[in-house]
């Protein structure tokens, strides 16, 4: 068990984690009081999912300090059936990346998709970066999809292939919301 020895930068990959999740569920409320001005059933399903997504988000840290205090625990009481302790690290190291790698990121990308789709018809960001979000969200729930049935493992070069449009084009989103922001609604609503 090697968590002990690297303790510190366990609870920084945690505290960061945690502030991911938080900047996650305030973003989605940030776009959920954006799309509600377009259709307030996608907007609440938009929000839904991603709060689903940030959920599971959280869940994975609970899985991490379980990791760690596992290995602290077994330090603390020496080597008593190391098979039996390996077996359950092993469980909750897996059951992390399926909450991290299928548990949040499923929910994230059907999320994804709704918020681009609705930008695309609203017309408030250009319809490359709009599209560029469809595509990749797609070609996320794909790999996540695939991965969940076991066609492909979380370090294929596949699946790093099929994430990177939407890790890209979400940087590309940021920037250009830091840089222009969004073209005025105008005053309209569809509430």
């Amino acid at each position: 068990m090697k968590l002990p020895a690297i303790e510190s930068q366990v609870l920084i990959a945690t505290f960061f984690q945690a502030s991911m999740a938080v900047v996650y569920v305030m973003i989605a409320v940030l776009f959920y009081s954006i799309i509600k001005w377009y259709n307030k059933t996608l907007a609440i399903t938009y929000f839904g999912f991603r709060m689903i997504g940030a959920g599971f988000l959280f869940l994975g840290i609970g899985f991490l300090l379980l990791l760690l205090w596992l290995s602290q625990s077994v330090l603390a009481v020496g080597q008593t059936d190391l098979l039996s302790v390996e077996i359950i690290a092993e469980l909750l190291r897996q059951g992390r990346d399926i909450v991290n790698h299928i548990g949040m990121i499923l929910p994230w990308s059907i999320g994804g998709f709704i918020l681009y789709v609705c930008l695309f018809k609203m017309r408030i960001i250009p319809r490359y970066l709009a599209l560029w979000g469809i595509v990749g969200s797609v070609l996320t729930f794909v790999a996540t999809i695939i991965l969940m049935l076991n066609v492909i493992s979380l370090m294929d070069p596949f699946y790093f292939l099929l994430n990177a449009p939407l890790a890209l084009g979400e940087l590309v989103f940021a920037i250009f919301l830091i840089f222009k922001g969004f073209t005025p609604l105008e005053g309209k609503s569809n509430e």
